[in-house]
């Protein structure tokens, strides 16, 4: 619709239409249910800053963090593509992995488990040495070949990961060690939709073969859900222009002084990107007053003639800036909906 909701429907229609014509009886299930407009609070205040959700601009959408459980009812369709809204990330994982092992989702030893692979499998690359490399420090062999990691998982959530033989990064204790704690706030109770996951018993042990992972804890999964909220929150300009050649940098940086002394009292950032002989002077700003915008482009236009010497390749955008706020709602006011789209099924 005019707020862009709807999007997983229309993503398994196309799905559905490219498997009719490469001739494959393949099922889709669609999951939605994410989108919570209609029954998010918008008088709830945001996590990020306390204030009321209403006032922070036009609200345009709300997405619930869907859990396993709403994955685990596409998969008990017999389908073998599932699309889904929003999702937690380790739950993509937990789900197919109790369909597959039979765990029942209320049981907290192998849901914790699952979510501990979920969450080391969910950035791919980071766990085989992506974002971990940090030459002279952190060195990651053939980063430019990375392989990415999989994850052999027994009945009673102990995993072994691994990673294909003659593919470039690395697995190792520490570099599972360091996704673990990734985006983790609190080590002892990490909030998902599916459990309150404990990391801090968890053992990570490297041998020849991989890594095995294993004790994974957790507490009753939490009574309300995430919800990320987006408004509008105006309009964004981004600025720039380029001084090359001997001195190039005092020149960025006069040029970069005028147009703060020109456009002193807007909010505005400026800064000098590049070296002492090839910079970019960088201004940007977030206003919901177009004229403020056009100023700032304008300004940093004008120092092709207006400036220090030798500037070029001007270049300014004025695009739409969807914020982002996050909140709570209560589960019950979020229901999953399963959608299957066989192969006489297809879109017009």
């Amino acid at each position: 619709d005019e707020h862009g909701r709807g999007e997983p429907l229309a993503a398994g229609r196309v799905t559905r239409a490219l498997l009719d014509r490469i001739g494959a009886g393949a099922a889709v299930a669609v999951v939605t249910g994410d989108d919570v407009l209609a029954e998010v609070d918008l008088d709830a205040p945001a996590w990020e800053n306390g204030i009321p959700l209403r006032d922070h601009g036009e609200i345009v959408s709300a997405n619930a963090y869907l859990g396993a459980d709403a994955i685990l009812m596409a998969l008990d369709t017999g389908a073998d593509v599932v699309i889904t809204g929003r999702v937690a990330d380790p739950s993509l994982f937990l789900a197919p992995l109790a369909h597959r092992l039979g765990w029942d989702l209320d049981d907290i030893e192998t849901t914790a488990a699952g979510t501990v692979v979920g969450h080391l499998l969910e950035c791919a690359g980071q766990l085989t040495g992506g974002y971990f490399a940090d030459p002279g420090y952190q060195d990651v062999p053939d980063l430019a070949r990375l392989g990415f990691p999989f994850a052999d998982v027994a009945t009673d959530g102990t995993a072994e990961l691994g990673k294909l033989p003659g593919t470039g990064g690395v697995l190792s204790r520490s570099t599972v060690r360091e996704q673990l704690l990734y985006e983790i706030t609190d080590p002892a109770a990490y909030q998902t939709p599916d459990v309150v996951l404990d990391v801090r018993a968890v053992t990570v042990d490297e041998h020849p073969g991989g890594v095995r992972v294993a004790g994974a804890r957790g507490a009753t999964r939490p009574d309300r859900l995430k919800v990320s909220v987006g408004y509008r929150a105006g309009k964004k300009v981004e600025a720039e222009i380029s001084y090359v050649g001997p001195n190039a940098a005092a020149r960025a940086a006069l040029a970069c002084e005028i147009v703060t002394t020109r456009l002193s009292g807007r909010p505005l950032r400026a800064e000098v990107l590049g070296g002492e002989t090839d910079c970019r002077l960088r201004v940007a700003a977030i206003s919901r007053d177009d004229a403020v915008l056009e100023a700032i482009g304008d300004e940093v236009e004008s120092l092709y003639t207006n400036g220090p010497a030798g500037g070029g390749g001007v270049r300014v955008h004025i695009g739409e800036v969807i914020g982002i706020a996050s909140t709570l709602i209560p589960r019950e006011r979020v229901r999953p909906v399963v959608t299957l789209l066989e192969a006489a099924d297809v879109a017009p």
